[in-house]
């Protein structure tokens, strides 16, 4: 399985309406709930509104369209990195999966997977 690096520093935040969201930008992604609004973005794109936001982030995605019968994909990538107590912020898309570790874990993490078999582009 092929995991493609993201070049950005990313931020995950918490705000109270989506004004202000550039969702042009080259990564986006909001979550609502009936709780709260969350929106994952690169740094330099946050809005000035946010009522809480955690940077520092660093991330990648498993290339391709991964289908609905798959099973246990995310599962192993975060079952490897807990067991080397790394932790990660996970995002599912229609298509795939994103894993966002600390930026201070993110050379380690892509090793990890890059001996456990994973190709690292």
């Amino acid at each position: 399985m092929q995991l493609k690096k993201m070049e950005h520093e990313f931020s995950v935040c918490q705000i109270a309406d989506t004004t202000g969201v550039d969702l042009t930008d080259e990564f986006c992604f909001l979550g609502k709930t009936d709780q709260e609004i969350s929106l994952v973005c690169i740094t330099q794109s946050v809005p000035s509104h946010t009522v809480a936001r955690e940077d520092g982030w660093k991330g990648f995605r498993i290339q391709g369209v991964l289908d609905f019968s798959l099973v246990g994909i995310l599962s192993r990538i975060a079952t490897l990195l807990a067991e080397n107590q790394i932790s990660i912020f996970a995002i599912s898309t229609y298509d795939t999966d994103y894993i966002f570790t600390k930026s201070e874990h993110y050379d380690k993490a892509l090793d990890l997977l890059e001996q456990a078999g994973y190709s690292i582009c």
